[in-house]
């Protein structure tokens, strides 16, 4: 491996991803940089985690922990005991680790950066 110097600045861009897992409705593109992985979601109107994402994993529900920013569009995280929560551009979010679902809410697509989970996400 080779070590950088201290002074040297990596620059890194979602337009070229170091990983991208696809699936219906949407794509989830990961970067590695200063040992952290980044999540980019890109969801189309219509994409519900139960459907697009969770039967490729076997899965009925999400429990991976998130924390993130909205940048565009809107989507919800829903719990078994109902409770439903609003996600919004700009609003920066925490999903604990229990199971949860999610969907994109109208018809601009949902997109959020992911710093927390991103490794672990449809995998």
């Amino acid at each position: 491996m080779t070590s950088v110097p201290a002074t040297e600045v990596i620059l890194k861009r979602f337009e070229n991803p170091d990983e991208v897992r696809e699936f219906a409705k949407g794509k989830f593109e990961l970067v590695t940089i200063g040992g952290m992985t980044i999540g980019r979601a890109t969801y189309q109107p219509g994409w519900r985690w139960s459907v697009d994402v969770g039967p490729g994993l076997g899965l009925k529900l999400c429990s991976v922990e998130h924390v993130g920013l909205v940048i565009d569009g809107t989507a919800t995280v829903s719990f078994e005991d109902r409770r439903v929560w609003e996600l919004t551009p700009g609003s920066l979010f925490h999903v604990p680790p229990e199971p949860h679902d999610s969907w994109v809410i109208g018809d601009e697509p949902y997109v959020s950066l992911h710093f927390l989970g991103a490794s672990h996400y449809a995998k």
